[in-house]
């Protein structure tokens, strides 16, 4: 488990003591695919660490739609925001697929912040870099178009997930078609008409398990 934790941003540069202490009052949980840990607006009292599998975080319009803001895959953490400002979640929580969770729970996570400066700076640089992301998603909202913001969306997942062999780069996730539009910002229809012609040109191979994308014919 120590190693794991040492791969969390937020955790990667404790020593071995601080890593064991934080070990200590962590709890490893099982959970099924399309699982709800948390709901929108409701109070949040654990913070949670992907051993594997993968969570989407996503809000939900008034007419019920769903917005996907981000995929946590393993060594990705979630869920910490509403622990430090004690305001309800800004956003929903639930399991992609089978998920294996290390939660902490919210007077554990304080604790260990007012004995921890370094880890209270590492939450502090990852909830800037969230701030960046969220600008640049407004950004690309306001001045790309649907194409654009698709094509964009694949290549962040294909940095963010994907692995690389030549050319090649290949994303293994358990987002269907809808889960993707919402991701980009796009109607589903429209989704469908980039992908097909993604298709078409070669650059973006589909399968059950994975998708690929032709870096070469991407350019």
């Amino acid at each position: 488990m120590l190693e794991f934790i040492k791969k969390v941003p937020l955790f990667s540069q404790l020593n071995p003591d601080q890593l064991n202490a934080l070990a200590q009052i962590c709890t490893r949980r099982s959970y099924k695919g399309n699982t709800i840990l948390f709901a929108e607006k409701e109070s949040g009292s654990v913070f949670y660490m992907v051993l594997s599998g993968s969570v989407k975080i996503y809000t939900t319009g008034i007419t019920g739609e769903e917005k996907i803001l981000s995929i946590c895959k393993a060594g990705e953490s979630f869920g910490e925001l509403s622990l430090i400002d004690g305001k309800p979640r800004s956003a929903s929580a639930q399991t992609l697929e089978d998920c294996v969770l290390l939660t902490l729970t919210g007077p554990n996570f304080l604790e260990l912040l007012r004995n921890h400066f370094d880890i209270t700076i590492a939450i502090m640089q990852e909830l800037s870099n969230r701030l960046r992301d969220t600008n640049q998603h407004v950004f690309d909202l306001t001045f790309l178009d649907a194409r654009t913001r698709v094509i964009k969306s694949l290549i962040t997942m294909a940095n963010k997930h994907g692995l690389r062999s030549g050319n090649i780069i290949t994303i293994k996730l358990v987002l269907n078609f809808d889960e993707i539009s919402q991701l980009a910002g796009v109607q589903k229809t429209t989704l469908m008409q980039v992908i097909r012609d993604l298709e078409e040109k070669q650059i973006l191979t589909i399968s059950p398990s994975d998708f690929k994308l032709d870096l070469i014919k991407l350019r």
